[in-house]
């Protein structure tokens, strides 16, 4: 099976973490629930991923990291603590049902939000931000990049945007962390939102929400923490004041151990590597007769994705081809961002997605391309 599928989930991980979770599966306590050995290395070992996280991604402690099952439930916990009834928030069309459905819930609740449009080929116009901007407009949520189209945001121009207008900015880099360099206190970033089983070569189960100095998130949930067991609120201490429960501390030290092997290898090689093969693949495919590629190809800045349609075939009949003649593994579908297809107009009609990772190589990006030239010259 060739592999593609990286911007889901990346496969396989580096081998140090399945060694990682197995140790820690066999020899790990409850962190936080106990001082005996086990329960202490446990907790040494989640502090130890806390440190590589927040000096990965410029965060200001490491306290001020708090780990989460995935994104989804950090971005739910960002927006949900620090926005409410008569805000306003701005976000784009770009957006993964992980940002819009906390996003509608808060207008059901009482808030307001507004999307910068993105036109028919997905690009946005970063002058509708301040065409957007309202009296009671508190916040920016995005999404650093997409997940359909591989296009990266210019968090420059949205941070600026953000820090003229005293604006909180809520940042989803589910599709960049581990990927491009993010440096939230440098760019005023007020809580970025990670996955750990993508660009980081975690395991699935892991991830995160990163706050920035002095930013003040209204816990998402409550309950156990280990400490204060007496008071009937939960601790107003970062990271226990969102770390209710016990942690992942199996997958957070598999995660730690991938942080070691993405420190090791370098950002800027894996994203060469990643990119070059996207590019390559693209540069393949990109004027074959039927079919149609999505987003910006014109910038070398963007996430090693490449979706495309094959003239009017369902993306999803394409997919099941490409598994069961060519072997080669793809994402369908919608992708969970309903509001891009609808500015590509692939409402109906979805995208196939090939997104590449580090293990994948020159030969597998070149069997996929020769693939879609196949199944484009049977159209």
């Amino acid at each position: 099976m060739i592999y593609l599928d990286n911007a889901a989930t990346t496969r396989p991980k580096p081998p140090a973490v399945g060694q990682a979770v197995l140790t820690a599966l066999e020899g790990f306590g409850n962190s936080g629930r106990g001082a005996h050995g086990e329960a202490l290395t446990a907790a040494r070992t989640i502090y130890d991923a806390r440190e590589k996280l927040a000096a990965l991604f410029g965060c200001a402690g490491s306290e001020r990291v708090c780990f989460a099952p995935n994104s989804t439930e950090a971005l739910n916990a960002a927006i949900s603590g620090l926005f409410g009834p008569g805000d306003h928030v701005i976000s784009t069309d770009w957006e993964h049902n992980s940002v819009l459905r906390p996003l509608y819930r808060l207008q059901a609740q009482g808030g307001e939000v507004d999307f910068v449009p993105a036109d028919d080929g997905g690009r946005i116009n970063y002058a509708d931000f301040e065409k957007l901007l309202k009296p009671n407009t508190r916040g920016v949520v995005c999404i650093h990049a997409s997940n359909l189209t591989g296009d990266v945001l210019d968090l420059d121009r949205v941070s600026a945007f953000c820090r003229a207008h005293g604006l909180l900015l809520v940042l989803d880099a589910s599709q960049t962390a581990g990927l491009f360099p993010i440096d939230m206190e440098a760019r005023g970033i007020a809580a970025m939102c990670f996955t750990g089983h993508k660009g980081l070569y975690g395991p699935q189960g892991t991830g995160g929400l990163c706050v920035g100095t002095g930013v003040e998130i209204r816990p998402f949930k409550v309950g156990g923490t280990g400490v204060q067991s007496f008071s009937e609120t939960q601790p107003s201490e970062y990271p226990t004041r969102m770390e209710a429960g016990t942690l992942n501390g199996h997958g957070i030290a598999g995660l730690g151990a991938a942080l070691d092997w993405l420190n090791e290898t370098g950002i800027e090689k894996v994203r060469a590597h990643d990119l070059g093969l996207a590019r390559r693949f693209y540069e393949r495919i990109a004027e074959l007769r039927g079919v149609r590629v999505y987003g910006d190809f014109w910038t070398e800045i963007r996430a090693p994705i490449v979706a495309l349609n094959l003239g009017e075939r369902d993306s999803a009949m394409v997919a099941d081809e490409l598994e069961q003649r060519f072997q080669i593994a793809t994402r369908p579908g919608a992708h969970c961002a309903p509001r891009l297809h609808r500015a590509l107009g692939t409402e109906e009609q979805g995208a196939v997605r090939f997104s590449f990772g580090y293990f994948n190589t020159v030969s597998e990006a070149d069997q996929a391309s020769a693939a879609v030239r196949t199944l484009a010259e049977e159209l």
